[in-house]
């Protein structure tokens, strides 16, 4: 900065100095200061001598203050450019962010969802299992009956057995079927 305000130095013949001024579009676009002013300089000498209307006398001391002012708008730029990257990077989070209560929101409703189906489950499989309890007790129920419809007839059929050896056995005749290998 110190450099930009100081006065160069000039011979005593050259006191003034033709540049073109640039628009503020120019200034905006153009990125090396010292180069582009050189540049503007040259362009202003060649136009000074053929249109005397785009050409402006300028002392040294303006350069400087052009230059400055050149800076600060430079500086705005960046600064704005900064600015909106910065909105830019807010909105995204704020988006990612709602993206992010959306997902937990809907992971909230299927965990939900899931629940109550298990909860219907496991109430099925506790009828499922009421059922076969049920119908085991009820197999075992008409097994033991079995057992005592069989364990009844062997009653019956010992009881026959008994009787008709004890009338033969009075009789003292045999019975018409033998046994095995009698």
């Amino acid at each position: 900065m110190d450099e930009l305000q100081s006065k160069p130095e000039t011979a005593p013949g050259q006191a003034l100095v033709v540049a073109e001024v640039p628009s503020n579009d120019a200034v905006a676009t153009e990125a090396a200061g010292a180069d582009a002013t050189e540049a503007a300089g040259a362009n202003a000498t060649e136009a000074a001598g053929e249109n005397e209307c785009k050409a402006i006398v300028v002392a040294p001391e303006n350069i400087a203050l052009a230059q400055v002012a050149k800076e600060k708008q430079m500086s705005y730029v960046k600064a704005w450019e900064e600015s909106e990257k910065a909105k830019a990077d807010n909105r995204a989070n704020k988006h990612v962010s709602a993206v992010a209560a959306w997902e937990d929101k809907k992971k909230a409703a299927l965990e939900a969802e899931l629940k109550k189906i298990e909860e219907k489950l496991e109430k099925k499989k506790a009828q499922y299992v009421e059922k076969m309890k049920n119908k085991m007790a009820l197999v075992r129920k008409e097994a033991e009956e079995k057992r005592a419809m069989i364990e009844a007839k062997r009653g019956e059929e010992v009881l026959k057995a008994e009787e008709l050896a004890a009338r033969y056995r009075a009789t003292g005749t045999s019975p018409k079927k033998t046994v095995g290998c009698f």
